[in-house]
């Protein structure tokens, strides 16, 4: 999740841990927040956000201590910094858009929130013009079910994969697949595609892999150059459900046989697999990777000239984002749990976070990696401390199971969509639902939030595409 920039503060504040945790008494804690609450010019002022018990605080911290805190007790104060620019919440439907004929079953917006696609049951990908909002270019070739699509992080492709095994790389300037005429990569997979992700654009500039997986139970990375699978990941018994390529150049597959595997990327090695859950693995999630979806591209909009600038940039982005942490993975299962892992670190799991009455159906960290959150079939939106690993709350409102959840880019809000055919925003802040989105006439199939945080796209079963704003 699966993303959504988190820009934070000065230089020296984001080279600094994502959290500090600060245990003072009641006297010192006094004299420390002096410097945060103080009033200072609203261009130098420090976007910071104070948490007591995973809960953020409404007030000024030092309004808080004077009538909360006791002379001799001691507070547990969690400060970090915020993004510097605020998402509006979407509050209307601003377009419903005809032209698939079944199913939406996904959609993606661009890394630079400038184009949207989605995939359809009716075997066709369509590319939606945002500034007019109606069809720009239907992308005929599969033969199946669009389950799946991918930008890639410098925008220059789009990939897509069918319930017959096949994938197709398009371009999104013209609508039409990548060596004109078709050019269908289906050499390998031999049942349905269950993901897609791109090299990051910190590794490989202009992107030219990415990776597959299917329920044939392999991974296949491809390179839209040579227009053809250079390596197959084959290791898995059961079918492969999720795949993530983390920004430390390693692929992530999640499976049906109940194991995560890492594999390096130059010859397809195994280097490690996580065994713990007891039931599929159903999503994976990194605490990098609304930075590896965006790549070079931020809120500002900026354009750039070259790949080797684009390429720099985006190097810059992910070790700001990534600090001096290690990567962080999630996991998601019909097991009911979720797991925190650090793969670089160990094989064995952080933490095992439990509290969904049924199956995790998607797991997402926020875009500055703080917190996690999860939907289930069991209805509810569950949301986790990213770095203690704690529980925080279940947001309870949907009245079917949860499908699909995406952030805002700036990590205040969570977008949730649902079997019960409504969208829905929750408040970080106060943990509470911020807005209502009805408006769908069957269930809400797929939902993604623009990287500019400006819009909200959603599809589902009623074969419409509807757009959102605030």
């Amino acid at each position: 999740m699966e993303v959504e920039t988190a820009e934070f503060g000065r230089a020296e504040e984001r080279e600094q841990s994502h959290r500090v945790i600060c245990q003072l008494t009641d006297a010192e804690a006094r004299r420390s927040v002096r410097q945060f609450s103080c009033r200072k010019p609203q261009e130098e002022k420090l976007p910071y956000a104070f948490y007591v018990l995973d809960h953020e605080l409404a007030v000024e911290l030092g309004s808080y201590l004077q009538k909360k805190v006791s002379v001799e007790k001691v507070v547990t104060i969690v400060y970090q910094p915020q993004a510097v620019f605020r998402i509006r919440p979407v509050t209307r439907c601003s377009s419903t858009i005809a032209g698939h004929t079944e199913a939406v079953l996904s959609v993606a917006f661009s890394p630079d929130g400038r184009h949207l696609a989605s995939g359809s049951g009716d075997t066709t990908v369509r590319m939606w013009d945002l500034n007019t909002q109606t069809p720009l270019f239907t992308c005929k070739g599969h033969k199946n079910w669009v389950l799946c699509i991918a930008w890639s992080p410098d925008g220059k492709h789009l990939v897509s994969g069918s319930k017959a095994g096949e994938l197709i790389c398009w371009d999104p300037q013209t609508g039409k697949s990548l060596g004109n005429p078709l050019m269908i990569m289906s050499q390998g997979h031999k049942k349905w595609i269950t993901g897609i992700s791109w090299e990051p654009v910190h590794l490989s500039a202009p992107c030219r892999r990415f990776v597959s997986a299917s329920k044939d139970g392999d991974a296949r990375i491809w390179d839209v150059a040579l227009k053809k699978c250079i390596i197959c990941l084959t290791g898995h018994t059961l079918a492969i459900t999720c795949v993530k390529w983390g920004g430390d150049g390693f692929i992530y597959t999640g499976s049906q046989d109940c194991t995560i595997k890492i594999w390096e990327t130059t010859q397809g090695k195994l280097i490690r697999e996580l065994k713990g859950h007891g039931h599929w693995v159903n999503s994976l999630a990194l605490s990098t990777e609304y930075v590896l979806r965006t790549g070079a591209f931020d809120h500002t909009g900026k354009q750039y000239s070259s790949s080797e600038e684009m390429k720099q940039v985006a190097l810059e982005r992910y070790n700001r984002m990534r600090g001096g942490a290690p990567v962080r993975l999630v996991s998601g299962s019909d097991d009911f749990t979720m797991f925190l892992w650090e793969p670089a670190a160990s094989k064995h799991p952080k933490n095992r976070m439990t509290g969904h009455q049924q199956h995790v159906n998607h797991v997402y960290f926020s875009l500055d990696g703080q917190w996690i959150a999860s939907a289930s079939f069991d209805k509810s939106v569950k949301l986790w401390n990213g770095v203690t690993e704690s529980f925080v709350a279940a947001f309870r409102g949907h009245v079917g199971p949860v499908y699909q959840i995406r952030w805002s880019a700036d990590s205040r809000l969570l977008l949730s969509g649902s079997k019960d055919t409504t969208l829905k925003v929750w408040d970080i802040g106060t943990q509470k639902l911020k807005q209502d989105l009805p408006g769908h006439a069957d269930e809400v199939f797929a939902v993604d939030w623009s990287p500019d945080g400006e819009k909200v796209a959603s599809g589902g079963k009623d074969k419409v595409l509807k757009l959102w704003m605030g």
